[in-house]
């Protein structure tokens, strides 16, 4: 009964993932094509490598894994930098903002409460650093994605917990 349980959890994961997959795949090319439409040259190269490097990185997530979204703030975090300090367009891009909310909803539901705290204090700082060049739409909506990774997650902690190998708790009806 556990590994039927156990093995419908990873075929809905790897599901999810594939999904998740053609959703970013699909956002970073409509992101790269606008950018190289309305900036023109190769300013959309910078936006799109972050988003990839960002959207794998939630592809890699897992349970109880810290180090997926602690490496995709840092990446953000660092892409704002570099866009605040060159002639780049603002980061987060939304592909780039929705992975991030993937990682830290992913994070705050099922890492132990002191990691799931520093990856919350990550996602505010990134939230907060994004928006030091001046509001934009492109803020706002990272904003609104991060936030809602930021309300979902704790919320999915209480709602769908997980235990500390991982697997879904299954409620008993």
């Amino acid at each position: 009964m556990e590994n039927n349980r156990r093995n419908a959890a990873v075929r809905s994961d790897v599901l999810l993932n594939i999904g998740l997959g053609l959703m970013f795949a699909l956002g970073i090319a409509f992101t790269a094509f606008m950018l190289a439409v309305s900036w023109g040259g190769a300013y959309w190269l910078f936006t799109t490598a972050v988003a990839v490097v960002v959207c794998g990185l939630t592809l890699l997530r897992g349970h109880r894994r810290v180090w997926p979204a602690a490496a995709g703030l840092t990446v953000a975090a660092g892409a704002i930098a570099t866009s605040m300090a060159t002639e780049l367009p603002q980061e987060p891009a939304p592909t780039t903002a929705l992975a991030l909310a993937v990682l830290i909803g992913s994070a705050l539901r099922a890492l132990p409460t002191p990691s799931a705290v520093c990856i919350a204090v990550g996602g505010v700082a990134v939230i907060a650093l994004s928006w030091l060049p001046g509001p934009s739409a492109v803020t706002v909506l990272a904003t609104v994605l991060m936030a809602g990774g930021l309300a979902a997650g704790p919320l999915l902690r209480v709602l769908a917990p997980v235990r500390s190998s991982g697997t879904p708790i299954a409620w008993r009806t």
